[in-house]
């Protein structure tokens, strides 16, 4: 829908014609329409993802209590994880220049991750709550 939306907004402002004749406010009610994609886009699919990265995430509530069966979890997931978002970061890194708040959108580095992970399945004693995959 954000993307047949957006084309739909695009070709209504580049058409005069088409402008006049749908008129101004079916126009700002297809923008606010569009914002909306947007926002319920971005709430549904990062908004999960970054809540797994904070410290109240996944970590604190899967437990794995077998040490060696840890080691081979964390090992597997960094392989997979790690090489996919250096990846990211190094195809997006020229938007990100210093000066630019980019702490604002980059809140984790690859080693911060690897931290993270290396955490994962102890638990948090303090959360309470305890999973067992």
């Amino acid at each position: 829908m954000m993307n047949n939306g957006r084309y739909i907004v695009q070709k209504i402002k580049g058409s005069t014609e088409i402008r006049q004749m749908m008129g101004d406010p079916w126009c700002r009610k297809k923008s606010s329409e569009l914002r909306n994609y947007h926002k319920n886009y971005q709430r549904e699919t990062w908004s999960k993802l970054l809540g797994c990265l904070g410290h109240e995430g996944l970590q604190s509530t899967w437990v794995v209590s077998d040490e060696q069966l840890q080691s081979e979890l964390r090992v597997s997931i960094t392989a997979v994880v790690i090489p996919a978002y250096r990846s990211f970061m190094g195809r997006f890194s020229q938007y990100m220049t210093a000066g630019r708040q980019t702490e604002k959108y980059i809140k984790y580095q690859a080693d911060d991750l690897e931290t993270y992970i290396d955490e994962l399945f102890d638990g948090n004693p303090a959360s309470g709550t305890r999973k067992r995959p």
